[in-house]
């Protein structure tokens, strides 16, 4: 090819406008950059394709388009997936919010400006039993925010080394200590921290904070300090505590469960609990086992929300009006005792004969897929480690053809590829998707 033989910008873009769900400026650029390296190329004597250089760069973006995905992984809270599935009347609620004007901080009796916050700080007492609360956008800005009304600028916080955590997005709790102004105090050692280690720096810091670990966990010669302990030590010294407790299990006995499995659940900590123990502040994430939206949620005593509500980095991490919709619709289903509605509550309460009574349906019909017992994850670094028994549906077929032959399905099916084989996991699928799953196997096994 020779420049004289390059199309115009508008003939290639052409090519691609009758399937592509991309803006016609989105498509024009993407062709004009096409054009213009294929010119290069020709020029340094070298061969140039503008239309598959276009098409390849254009899937590349479809692909990164926002859209609607089945998850059938088996992980319950997927981060790559959205983490926690809303309920359909909290979406609703939501989406509503977002479409019209709503009363974010307004009171509607007479006209004058209020918090955006009023409702939670009446909704999380009730569901916590800590004395206040609020929301903001993610459990990283609720820490940070923490840290920086605590202890502010020059501040020395007291944190466990086996707690200094890294999670995904190589996010690192000395860094977020860092950007919050205060500097760490690391005490104990790794796997062994005693309540003497902290007694050691109260005279010398300005806050504790106790970090739940994420996405690991510490076994065999390992000790760590109770929260009651460390609330203790804390009041004695007349120093803030923090408690990070991370995914949001509301309360440790999960009595939303009844009669169901709760074995997954060991060793993770209760916001009722921690508050209880006395922490000046809790903090967890409102999108992993609290099962709300993206969010940060603290409560605690009244006077340390209260600064940090009035903390100036409170509106640079505040909720949006449809996210605080959701947050407030999420606690009203604990208050009304109607958790199990939760779609991920939902999900982490079916047993396995119900999972295997889908699977059986799912795969009526079709022939070559097995069932076997498998194990699904809570996942987004909530209980680490933990497992849920399920059963899987074990496909033929080399993992990657397989995988990426259902996820080109419409929705797209996400598959667990395990070893050499692809596998479905019904526990993480609304049962209302079955059929989409169902049809997706098919057109695979035909």
């Amino acid at each position: 090819m020779e420049t004289r033989d390059l199309p115009s910008v508008d003939a290639l873009a052409l090519e691609f406008e009758a399937d592509s769900p991309l803006p016609w400026a989105v498509i024009v650029q993407v062709c004009q950059e096409a054009v213009d390296n294929a010119r290069a190329s020709i020029l340094a004597g070298q061969n140039a394709d503008p239309s598959a250089a276009a098409s390849q760069d254009l899937s590349n973006i479809e692909a990164a388009r926002p859209r609607v995905v089945i998850n059938a992984t088996g992980v319950l809270l997927h981060t790559n997936l959205g983490r926690a599935i809303l309920n359909t009347d909290v979406a609703t609620l939501a989406g509503t919010s977002a479409a019209s004007a709503g009363n974010v901080e307004i009171d509607i009796r007479t006209g004058r400006r209020s918090s955006r916050s009023d409702y939670l700080r009446a909704l999380l007492p009730t569901v916590t039993g800590a004395e206040d609360g609020f929301a903001v956008n993610n459990n990283a800005g609720a820490l940070l925010l923490a840290l920086a009304s605590v202890a502010g600028r020059g501040g020395r916080v007291a944190v466990s080394r086996g707690e200094l955590i890294e999670i995904g997005g190589s996010f690192r709790l000395p860094d977020l200590i860092a950007a919050s102004g205060a500097a760490l105090v690391e005490v104990g050692t790794t796997n062994r921290t005693r309540l003497a280690d902290y007694e050691a720096v109260t005279d010398s810091v300005d806050a504790i904070l106790k970090v739940h670990p994420s996405n690991y966990r510490v076994e065999g010669f390992r000790e760590d300090v109770a929260y009651a302990d460390l609330s203790a030590l804390a009041r004695v010294a007349a120093i803030p505590f923090i408690a990070d407790v991370g995914s949001g299990l509301i309360d440790e006995a999960a009595p939303w469960l009844t009669n169901g499995d709760r074995s997954w659940l060991a060793d993770e900590p209760g916001v009722r609990q921690t508050v209880a123990a006395g922490a000046d502040l809790v903090l967890f994430s409102g999108d992993k086992l609290f099962g709300g939206p993206q969010s940060g949620i603290i409560v605690g005593r009244t006077d340390t929300v209260e600064r940090a509500a009035k903390h100036p980095i409170a509106r640079a991490v505040r909720l949006d009006g449809p996210a605080l919709a959701a947050v407030a619709a999420t606690l009203e289903m604990y208050a009304d005792q109607k958790v199990l509605d939760i779609p991920f509550w939902a999900m982490a309460s079916l047993n396995t004969t119900d999972i295997e009574a889908r699977t059986k349906g799912v795969l009526e019909g079709t022939e070559g897929a097995t069932i076997r017992d498998g194990q699904s994850l809570p996942g987004a670094g909530s209980v680490p480690g933990a497992t849920i028994p399920t059963k899987l549906i074990v496909l033929p077929g080399a993992a990657d053809a397989v995988y990426s032959e259902l996820a080109s399905h419409d929705p797209p099916i996400i598959a667990r590829r395990r070893d050499t084989t692809a596998v479905i996991d019904l526990r993480s699928v609304l049962p209302a998707d079955d059929a989409h799953v169902a049809n997706a196997i098919q057109a695979l096994l035909l």
